[in-house]
């Protein structure tokens, strides 16, 4: 059973296909936990609340609710540099043998909709898949990878490109780490809710300009892969959540970047769409 689920003013809830939310503690009696980083360590029973939707009272419309980030506060936030050849070429880097992990502070993170201060002339734009681990694991094998995903969602790895390269190396993790540089939402999505996890079509639009737009079967270190890399270092669990990487049209690319009052405008196949609005 697929499910959608959702932060609505800090408590956990699913949708049904009419975009209706549901309280989860209120639906399952107080079974599944009202903290979304409770809630979504248990993916059975997300799904098992769903299938009672069709019989219980909607607390509200998707439409009016205040949503949240789905994951507010993950353990650890993983991002993955470089991870698409388009993207590696227009920074004029070379492909990496093995996948280029850095963190961005789980403290970056926010929720759809939010407005994000810039902070800089230097703010840039990266769509990107955020994959939620759900079943905790150590060593675990790349065929089994989605089975200790709970769900997909949307995120904007948003780069503060002068602070990023102010020093040698660069500090990918505080460029990228500023407040509000880390939106996610608006949904996660259970992974069987999409045909194919592997391949995704995302987009990015800033301002309704098309800047960014490929599928997530381009990128050089799979899923799976990562998982499997990132377990065999340490334990993953459940709330963990790891940002893929980013196709090429970046702003960096061009010398073009965010300006107060810009919308970004984040699409990926079967999970929705993520706007960031930005401001001075």
């Amino acid at each position: 059973m697929t499910f959608r689920f959702v932060n609505v003013a800090g408590r956990s809830a699913v949708l049904d296909a009419d975009d209706n939310w549901f309280d989860l503690e209120r639906i399952t009696g107080g079974t599944v936990s009202a903290d979304p980083m409770l809630a979504l360590a248990d993916g059975a029973a997300l799904q098992a609340a769903s299938v009672k939707l069709s019989t219980a009272t909607p607390d509200g419309t998707l439409a009016t609710a205040r949503l949240g980030a789905p994951v507010p506060r993950p353990r650890n936030c993983f991002a993955v540099g470089l991870n698409y050849s388009n993207h590696a070429a227009e920074s004029g880097m070379a492909l990496p043998e093995q996948p280029l992990v850095f963190t961005k502070f789980p403290s970056c993170v926010v929720g759809p909709d939010e407005e994000v201060s810039l902070s800089s002339a230097t703010a840039d734009w990266e769509v990107e898949l955020v994959v939620v681990i759900g079943t905790p694991g150590r060593h675990i094998p790349s065929n089994r990878a989605w089975d200790h995903i709970v769900g997909i969602t949307i995120g904007q790895d948003l780069s503060d490109r002068a602070l990023q390269f102010a020093a040698k190396p660069p500090h990918f993790d505080l460029g990228k780490s500023r407040d509000g540089y880390g939106p996610l939402g608006p949904v996660m999505v259970s992974t069987d809710s999409v045909a194919n996890p592997d391949d995704l079509a995302l987009t990015c639009d800033i301002n309704g300009r098309r800047v960014q737009d490929d599928r997530t079967s381009n990128l050089i270190f799979t899923v799976p892969v990562l998982v499997a890399y990132l377990s065999g270092i340490m334990t993953l669990v459940a709330g963990d959540i790891i940002f893929t990487g980013t196709p090429a049209g970046v702003g960096m690319s061009t010398g073009t970047f965010l300006r107060p009052g810009d919308v970004i405008v984040s699409t990926i196949e079967g999970i929705g769409t993520l706007t960031t609005h930005c401001v001075a």
